[in-house]
């Protein structure tokens, strides 16, 4: 009997099917025996693994001629036997390692397998299974023909793909369930999705150029790209992962155990963040790629290399539903009927399984869900926000320096300008003294950093100013205008006043230079060049997210729930704030064990607690007195058509499963990390400051919430009365309601 019924999904792209699919299957069934796949090794109770009924039930070479439809007969028969060889690794884990609960085998096997891929080209070890074996005749027939930044790409793609695995048995050997944000992330890797974006360049004779790889529009192609095909998977695969193999690692289930909703409810939410998630990549391909060009000055041959990777995603998108309706591995209403040659010569394939080109009128289907993001009136009358019952079993200390940086922040703010007018803007001013007393950022850099000397504390204190300074500032000096050209202008020159040789900058041009020039010389001094490397990509990440913000408020856009999650740890700072840390308090641990999963998922949930911290308390100011439209709360109030005070209670749920992950990765991962890399004392040790310092952060910015007179309703009807400082409102038809209940709040009396 079905858990539930499959949800009416959004799928804009047609499927195709590649004219090679009979010589592909040909291919790979060879290839797959002389690897040593089917019919062999015996897993635990003496069965094989696949038999060739089985394989040919699967039908991979269907997948990739539907997911490549373009590639030539050549490069398709390479991509099947790649996959054929990802699909029997994960069922040869599955049988030898995840229901057995091997651990300790799981990871002698893991550690051997990146041998088998080197990015050099050298001499490989010999093989001494089929996964081995595999890996190894692919690898020589792909690597040779790319650029070196590309087997880079692929190889940690494959290897994150075969990792983090042990993620995943870890998971069921402790019967724990995953929270939302953090199955989000880590399915990415274990899911092998990005390892399929890498093989979408390969098919398609492409390859992104080197220097935009890393930006946020790529990422963000990648990232969208491999969240939907893995929510796609789960929604076909729940029936056979949670009733035939024991796992809990997928969306559905999550979903269905965090939000305690029926499996129905739960799949239909899954397939709203699916179709968020490509409404996602069609934004950023529509609104970020044109600007990307421009501003990387890319040719018309990379631009069309771009654009052909685009177009590969979305037809592994189409593809890859059209054959989770027609696989007998998963739960779907397909047939088994072959598609006719009038079919593979047209496309546009008809008949059951083909949903995906023949587009209803359905709320699902054609993606409606997007509305929502985009009809929202600002300045709602919301009144002060009820405060749930926060988790937090760390407490604080508070520096004793306090006093002296409580008065250093008033002096140096007012030095650096920030308590006058904007140039060039008579009678716009973002902050005066009184508006800075109350926030009293000191407070905070007393409690997260309550061993700082003075000196030390007067410098957080001051960074903490500045990246609410600028953040206060973008939209007020750029919002009102839409004026994304000066706004851009404004972040460009801020890298100008973080030199890595510590030298002249320009003459600044308004108060946030003045203040990061002083800033970034006080404080990276003592650093070395890369060091003042990761510290400035910290601060650029930050002040970059600024203007993402700002292209939302242009579009007029609640972000995708995804997509803000990730970039909130940017625009609260949290990024900035962990790169410094990593540079101050972490330089005895070894750089390869901070950039394990385990470290990154205790710095990305210790940063989702503070920032969805500061969403609930800023709530009122946010929505009410700056037309705010980044905001947790507001995010999961629309995305999942509740009220706020039930939406509280969600965003407070997060951050309790956050900080409880940050507790299970103390308590299971850590220990193994540092024996898995034989630390020594002294490492051991600064890991364990390391620790310390990320617990006082998030106590001590909950506690400064608590105290700061910035979230406060009378200090916000006094500092708000004459002007709103963000985006001015909405304008145009059917605005006019919005702009009247703005000119209430601002003639209010106070």
């Amino acid at each position: 009997m079905r858990p539930y019924e499959l949800p009416d999904f959004y799928m804009p792209y047609p499927a195709r099917l590649n004219p090679h699919l009979d010589t592909a299957r040909t291919h790979t069934k060879a290839w797959a025996h002389d690897m040593g796949i089917l019919d062999s090794p015996q897993n635990a109770s003496g069965a094989t693994i696949w038999d060739e009924a089985k394989f040919d039930s699967m039908d991979f070479a269907l997948l990739c001629a539907y997911t490549h439809p373009d590639a030539p007969s050549r490069e398709l028969d390479l991509v099947t036997d790649w996959y054929v060889w990802v699909f029997y690794f994960d069922d040869h884990f599955l049988e030898i390692y995840k229901r057995s609960q091997d651990q300790t085998g799981a990871k002698e096997y893991l550690n051997r397998l990146p041998a088998f891929m080197p990015v050099d080209l050298a001499v490989p070890p010999e093989s001494t299974n089929p996964v081995e074996r595999g890996l190894l005749d692919l690898w020589a027939r792909t690597v040779p023909y790319r650029s070196r930044e590309w087997r880079a790409r692929f190889f940690e793609s494959t290897k994150n793909l075969l990792e983090e695995s042990l993620w995943e048995l870890a998971n069921i050997s402790g019967s724990r369930l995953p929270n939302p944000i953090e199955y989000i992330e880590v399915r990415r890797k274990v899911g092998g999705a990005p390892w399929s974006a890498d093989l979408v360049e390969h098919a398609a004779f492409v390859e992104i150029p080197a220097r935009i790889a890393d930006t946020r529009p790529i990422r963000v192609l990648k990232d969208t790209f491999a969240d939907g095909v893995h929510l796609r998977n789960d929604l076909f695969s729940y029936q056979r992962e949670t009733r035939e193999e024991g796992e809990i690692n997928n969306c559905v289930l999550v979903l269905e155990r965090f939000l305690d909703a029926s499996p129905q409810r739960a799949a239909d939410l899954t397939n709203d963040i699916l179709t968020s998630r490509l409404q996602q990549f069609e934004n950023t391909t529509l609104t970020e790629l044109p600007s990307l060009f421009e501003e990387h000055g890319l040719n018309l041959l990379e631009r069309e290399s771009v654009l052909l990777y685009v177009k590969g995603l979305q037809d592994w998108q189409s593809g890859c539903h059209e054959w989770h309706m027609r696989s007998s591995r998963y739960m779907n209403d397909a047939s088994a009927r072959e598609p006719s040659v009038a079919e593979r010569l047209l496309g546009g394939p008809t008949g059951w399984g083909t949903s995906a080109a023949q587009i209803t009128l359905s709320p699902g289907t054609t993606g409606l869900q997007r509305v929502k993001s985009h009809t929202y009136v600002p300045y709602e009358k919301v009144g002060p926000t009820t405060l749930p019952t926060f988790y937090m079993p760390y407490s604080t200390r508070i520096n004793v320096n306090l006093e002296r940086s409580r008065q250093h922040c008033i002096d140096w703010s007012r030095q650096m300008g920030m308590l006058e007018s904007v140039p060039g803007i008579p009678g716009l001013g973002i902050w005066d003294e009184e508006n800075l007393r109350l926030f009293d950022f000191a407070v905070c850099a007393a409690r997260i950093h309550p061993d700082a000397s003075g000196p030390a504390l007067d410098l957080s204190s001051a960074w903490l100013t500045w990246g609410a300074y600028g953040d206060d500032y973008v939209p007020a000096v750029f919002g009102r205008t839409r004026d994304m050209a000066g706004a851009k202008m404004f972040n460009t020159r801020l890298s100008a006043f973080m030199p890595l040789d510590c030298g002249t900058t320009p003459p600044p041009a308004n108060a946030a230079e003045t203040g990061l020039a002083d800033l970034w010389m006080r404080t990276t001094s003592p650093m070395t060049i890369d060091q003042r490397r990761q510290f400035r990509q910290g601060v650029e990440g930050m002040t970059a997210s600024w203007l993402w913000e700002l292209a939302n408020h242009i579009q007029h856009r609640i972000p995708d729930p995804v997509d803000y999650v990730e970039m909130r740890r940017k625009t609260f700072g949290s990024d900035m704030t962990m790169s410094l840390a990593r540079i101050t308090r972490a330089g005895n641990i070894p750089v390869e064990l901070l950039r394990t999963r385990a470290m990154r998922g205790l710095e990305n949930s210790a940063q989702d607690y503070t920032c969805f911290t500061n969403d609930i308390f800023s709530y009122q100011k946010e929505i009410e007195f700056e037309g705010e439209l980044h905001n947790c709360i507001l995010v999961v109030q629309k995305f999942l058509d509740i009220d706020r005070r039930q939406a509280v209670s969600v965003v407070n749920d997060l951050m309790t499963s956050r900080l409880l992950q940050f507790q299970h990765i103390i308590a299971t991962e850590l220990p193994v990390l540092t024996d898995d890399f034989n630390l020594d004392a002294e490492a051991r040790e600064a890991l364990d400051a390391y620790v310390v310092g990320l617990q006082d952060w998030m106590a001590g910015v909950l506690d400064w919430h608590i105290l700061t007179g910035r979230y406060d309703e009378s200090a916000l009807r006094r500092r708000y009365q004459t002007a709103p400082q963000r985006l001015g409102g909405p304008t145009g038809l059917g605005t006019s309601a919005a702009l009247i209940d703005l000119l209430n709040n601002i003639r209010a009396p106070t």
